[in-house]
């Protein structure tokens, strides 16, 4: 016969207490009750939780150690819900759950959050990074107020809206030669060591398909997953490469500079809500806030004017 959830609260008084008396006080009872209590819970467990003490003490036995550890990390996690239920009484408490692709977390949602901070000085947002498989996947489970990704694929479950899309760039080190052009061509990339996306990403498809038009031969050398590490690659001088304006805008400076192309490779970013997962405060003006970051991006491409300085970028 299992043990009751009233043995299991006058077990914890007793252990917390150290003494029947003690415990009996906390409780309201009397010591014969607890005694009694204690007892047949140790009957039904079918071994001893205390050594029995003069003066109503208790020693606990290495079994009632360990089954107090078990009932403390019981009560701990009930005292987390039960102050997370509090917290959800104020509306400036809800923690928003964002699923983002990581180069958007990385290069997208930094400026879109600070300006959303500016407006929610009080808002709260837990992002999670995910590869666009899983995202959808999790995305679909109505597990998160709002994700962000590549392309514009329905996912189900979910509403999927577009933001405006923008071109990819060239990245390439401090110093080398194609910064003195303003804008570059397919053609420049002849024999360039070139650092490509994953064989199976859309966009290496895409970049690939324009090279070949051109009939342009580079040296490829090595590739990677991620448009970051990319970056993280030219910057090193281990070559160039064709990456989304919003991570190449992100990762420029003093060791990388991007350069437009004369041929577009547009790159498209979507924001998926979930249908059947309630609206959370807040989520209207983070997608106001992430629009005006991708119209900040447009607005830096756009007003490039085919600077030839190296340090431009």
């Amino acid at each position: 016969m299992p043990i009751t959830h009233r043995q299991v609260e006058l077990f914890r008084a007793v252990m917390q207490a150290g003494s029947l008396g003690a415990a009996a006080q906390a409780l309201h009872s009397s010591q014969p009750t607890l005694s009694r209590e204690l007892s047949l819970m140790e009957q039904r467990l079918g071994y001893a939780l205390f050594e029995r003490a003069k003066g109503a003490r208790l020693k606990p036995t290495a079994a009632a150690q360990s089954l107090f550890d078990t009932v403390l990390r019981h009560y701990q996690g009930l005292a987390q819900v039960q102050a997370q239920a509090l917290a959800l009484q104020r509306a400036d408490a809800q923690q928003l759950q964002l699923l983002a692709l990581p180069a958007l977390a990385h290069a997208l949602l930094p400026p879109a959050l600070a300006r959303w901070l500016q407006l929610e000085p009080q808002g709260r947002v837990a992002v999670t990074p995910a590869e666009t498989p899983q995202l959808a996947a999790r995305m679909a489970e109505q597990g998160y107020d709002l994700g962000l990704a590549e392309g514009e694929s329905a996912v189900s479950g979910c509403r999927v809206e577009a933001l405006p899309a923008l071109p990819e760039v060239a990245v390439l080190p401090a110093g080398h030669p194609l910064l003195r052009r303003g804008v570059l061509r397919p053609e420049d990339f002849e024999g360039q060591t070139f650092i490509s996306l994953a064989d199976d990403d859309p966009y290496r498809a895409a970049i690939d398909r324009l090279f070949a038009a051109s009939g342009v031969q580079r040296r490829m050398q090595l590739q990677t997953t991620s448009s970051v590490a990319a970056c993280a690659l030219v910057a090193r001088g281990l070559g160039v490469a064709v990456v989304n304006p919003y991570t190449a805008l992100a990762c420029a400076g003093d060791a990388l500079h991007w350069r437009p192309l004369s041929q577009t490779i547009p790159y498209r970013v979507a924001l998926i809500r979930p249908l059947r997962r309630p609206r959370a405060q807040g989520v209207d003006p983070l997608v106001d806030a992430l629009r005006q970051a991708c119209a900040d991006v447009a607005a830096r491409l756009s007003g490039h004017k085919g600077d030839t300085r190296a340090r431009g970028g």
